[in-house]
C-alpha cells in the first residue's frame, strides 16, 4: 500500500511511524493494498490557510481529509476494488505538540492518533451525528490499540501478524 510522507512544517515528525500507521490501519479495513495515500504535514499558517478555505474555520486545526473525488470503483473499501488513489491526510504537527501536552503523552503519538483519524475521513467516517461519532471513535481506539499491542518487525516496523479489526 503506498503511503508517501512529505513534512513541510518547522517540527521533525517520525515520518516512517506515520506511513507504518496508516498502511495498517487500511490493511486492517481491507482496503486494496494498491490504494495509495499521501500524508502532509504543514505548519500553522498553511494549515489556517486550509482550515479557512475548506472548512470555513479560522485558525490552524490538527487534521484535515481531502478524498479524491474520483475513484476507479467506488468506495475503496467495498470488495473487490481496483487500485484507487484515496486523497490526503494533512496534520499539523504544532497543533498536535498542544494536544500531546493537554492530554499527557508524546506528540508522536498525537500524531498516530490524528492520522489514523484522517484515514478514517478519508474512507467515509464521521463524527458529525452522534452515533456516527461513537462508531468512528470505537473504530479508532479499537485500530490503535490493535496497533499498540501488535509485535513489529524490528527494521521495517511492519506489524508481524494482521487480524480483521472487529466492527
Amino acid at each position: 500500500m503506498p503511503v508517501e510522507v512529505a513534512n513541510e512544517s518547522e517540527i521533525a515528525v517520525d515520518e516512517s511511524s506515520l506511513a507504518a500507521i496508516c498502511t495498517y490501519v487500511l490493511a486492517e479495513l481491507g482496503v486494496n493494498p494498491m490504494a495509495e495515500l499521501s500524508v502532509l504535514c504543514v505548519d500553522p499558517d498553511y494549515m489556517s490557510t486550509l482550515h479557512e478555505r475548506w472548512m470555513g474555520e479560522k485558525g490552524p486545526t490538527d487534521v484535515l481529509a481531502f478524498p479524491m473525488d474520483e475513484l476507479d470503483t467506488g468506495r475503496p473499501d467495498e470488495p473487490d476494488p481496483g487500485p484507487a488513489l484515496l486523497g490526503d491526510v494533512v496534520l499539523c504537527p504544532s497543533v498536535a505538540i498542544r494536544q500531546a501536552r493537554a492530554a499527557g503523552h508524546t506528540m508522536d503519538d498525537e500524531l498516530i492518533l490524528l492520522a489514523t483519524h484522517g484515514v478514517l475521513h478519508l474512507l467515509g467516517y464521521d463524527h458529525m451525528e452522534p452515533g456516527d461519532e461513537k462508531e468512528m471513535f470505537g473504530l479508532q481506539t479499537t485500530l490503535l490499540d490493535g496497533w499498540r499491542a501488535a509485535p513489529r518487525a524490528p527494521m521495517t516496523g511492519e506489524p508481524v501478524e494482521r487480524g480483521p479489526v472487529p466492527r
